[in-house]
């Protein structure tokens, strides 16, 4: 069990780079972290993302929803799933 979620953490990082150097190569954002906790019939996914100037409510807006449908299309989460997209706060590390 713990390897499938480590293989979909791995899957679901791997799509969110892939977005965000598709989607948003202008806009500077990077990704900072990525939390996945749940069970198997939901699942909450944090997506923390950062970038020079500072991360807007807008920005984590827009992202949220380019993101949702990129994952809805590539459905790597097969139960229902919260997204949710928001600054790494305080913290200046990657939060891996």
């Amino acid at each position: 069990m713990t390897e499938k979620k480590g293989n979909l953490k791995e899957k679901l990082i791997r799509i969110v780079k892939e977005t965000i150097e598709e989607q948003f190569a202008n806009e500077d954002i990077e990704l900072v972290g990525l939390d996945l906790k749940g069970n198997e019939s939901m699942k909450i996914l944090r997506v923390f993302i950062n970038k020079k100037e500072g991360i807007t409510l807008d920005d984590c807006a827009h992202f949220s929803k380019t993101l949702s449908v990129v994952l809805d299309m590539k459905e790597p989460i097969k139960s229902k799933y919260t997204l949710e997209v928001s600054s790494p706060g305080g913290r200046k590390r990657k939060i891996f």
